[in-house]
């Protein structure tokens, strides 16, 4: 019971060592069993994890495990988490299996897909819970390798260019975050150390200007990944090509990496360069909210329309992350959950539509909702969810960022605010293509929902309904959290950003004005 965060950690790849070693004699339908089984059980122990985390425990980590692992050079095994975390682990270890049991049908090279799943997210939770930097940096890595192999390996036409892509962006961007770390590492005076307190440390002592460029360099390497135009552009074509696993994993868990990585360690190691980058970083956040939305609007392929979407919602996380308000901290986080449920959702919907039609086109779909009606009502109810409507999950975290961002500027608010908008344009012009119209003959007879499906899609739909509903279920434990880091970041409680006597004003605040 005290090796909990290790036990979720490497559960799942003992899984895929499993499933890689079973021999001949494992066959395919053995091998989705066991990773079935090793997911859910990784899930249950994620789930005691919760049971045991205390949410009145504010500003510390809670079950830390450390272990000296290479004592030369200062590395640890270092894990634990905090109320942004738990939510991370959990949204992680909850879509594993579902992602499995959508890939039912996947026939080709059954056992090494299987495997590569299992690391993956074996990769994802260790950047979730890794308190040493160079630990975290090892699993951050490690992502690329099994996401690079389930694209390239069991995608579309053009997935070895998508994959490709991927790979050269996301290393050139941790390039960045490998010198940050090690020039951190090199500035301690004594034994030095990786650990998330010594690099801490290490931070408060350099000069101001060193901390900026430092600061830089982790936000190239997060910005990469979230990820925040321009840096983008790996991203529609990595969805567009990735099998439906890969997309449900890649939009509701890769690209949290990135935003978690900016509130740990962005925010946490250098509180004075954040407060002067926040407007930068601000600016480029309201670029990416509404340029993705207005892209979603263009788009034919819903394969990339809901690509570009989370371009525009992962820009609210990071607004809401940058005004250094508890309501947008707090919705940030929040959007990072309600976003991994409500678009892996609709990756789960685009892809059973593409088994039955074998086709992404729009113009080329058209009244399927009076041939596949649950189907198609699971995608409506999915669609306003993303969309924001009040009672699904989607509003709750956007309005909060939009009333944290209106406290410090107007003009971010409100520009954030016309992307919910074009949200519910796109989303649901998209949704009246393809379910309303005459209904080509080839669709005819194409089959609803089957049992499988159901099972995949009724869990998910859920938590989209109930963290509508009671969004205190997650933010009684991410409240405190954000309060510390709110406190690191802004503990005079004014923002200065460090610009121009003309911009200053837009992040100013005095927080005890704020409802």
């Amino acid at each position: 019971m005290n090796k909990l965060l290790t036990l979720t950690t490497f559960l799942p790849l003992i899984g895929a060592l499993m499933v890689l070693g079973g021999g001949r004699g494992l066959k395919d339908r053995a091998a989705r069993w066991v990773a079935l089984g090793v997911s859910l059980a990784t899930f249950i122990v994620s789930l005691v994890v919760l049971g045991r985390f205390d949410p009145a425990a504010v500003g510390s980590f809670q079950m830390v495990e450390i272990a000296r692992w290479v004592p030369s050079i200062g590395l640890s095994y270092a894990v634990g988490i905090d109320g942004v975390s738990i939510w991370m682990l959990l949204l992680t270890t909850f879509l594993f299996p579902v992602s499995i049991l959508a890939s039912w049908t996947i026939t080709k090279d059954v056992r090494r897909f299987l495997a590569a799943i299992l690391v993956l997210e074996t990769a994802v939770i260790g950047t979730f819970v890794a308190l040493d930097l160079l630990l975290f940096f090892l699993f951050f890595e490690a992502l690329l390798v099994p996401m690079y192999l389930l694209i390239g390996g069991w995608g579309g036409q053009r997935r070895i260019y998508a994959a490709v892509k991927f790979f050269l962006f996301t290393m050139a961007g941790s390039a960045f975050l490998l010198v940050a770390i090690l020039f951190l590492y090199a500035q301690q005076e004594g034994p030095r150390l990786f650990g998330y307190g010594a690099m801490m440390d290490a931070a408060a002592g350099v000069p101001v200007t060193t901390a900026r460029w430092l600061f830089l360099a982790f936000f190239v390497a997060f910005a990469v990944k979230v990820p925040l135009v321009p840096l983008h552009t790996w991203l529609p074509d990595a969805h567009t090509e990735a099998p439906t696993a890969g997309s449900v994993l890649l939009a509701a868990l890769l690209l949290k990496v990135g935003t978690y990585g900016l509130i740990r360690f962005n925010l946490m190691l250098f509180p004075e360069a954040s407060r002067y980058f926040a407007t930068f970083v601000g600016v480029i956040a309201v670029i990416g909210i509404v340029y993705g939305a207005v892209n979603a609007l263009v788009q034919t392929d819903i394969k990339r329309l809901v690509a570009y979407s989370s371009v525009s919602h992962l820009g609210f996380v990071v607004l809401g992350v940058f005004a250094f308000t508890q309501q947008g901290v707090t919705g940030g986080v929040l959007q990072m959950v309600n976003h991994g449920l409500a678009t892996g959702a609709l990756f789960l919907l685009v892809g059973m539509v593409y088994e039955r039609t074998h086709t992404r086109d729009l113009d080329s779909m058209g009244g399927l909702a009076s041939v596949m009606p649950w189907l198609m009502g699971a995608f409506l109810f999915t669609a306003f969810a993303s969309a924001g409507l009040p009672g699904l999950n989607g509003f709750v975290g956007e309005f909060l960022v939009i009333v944290g961002t209106f406290a410090v500027s107007t003009w971010f608010g409100a520009l954030a605010a016309t992307a919910v908008v074009l949200a519910a344009i796109y989303l649901l012009w998209s949704y009246q293509r393809m379910a309303f119209g005459p209904v080509r003959e080839e669709h005819r007879l194409l089959p609803d929902v089957n049992l499988r499906e159901v099972v995949v899609l009724a869990p998910v739909l859920a938590l989209l309904l109930v963290f509508g509903v009671a969004p205190t279920l997650l933010t009684d434990r991410i409240d405190p959290a954000t309060e510390t880091v709110i406190a690191r970041v802004a503990p005079d409680h004014r923002i200065d950003v460090g610009v121009p006597e003309r911009l200053t004003g837009i992040f100013t605040l005095d927080t005890k004005a704020t409802p």
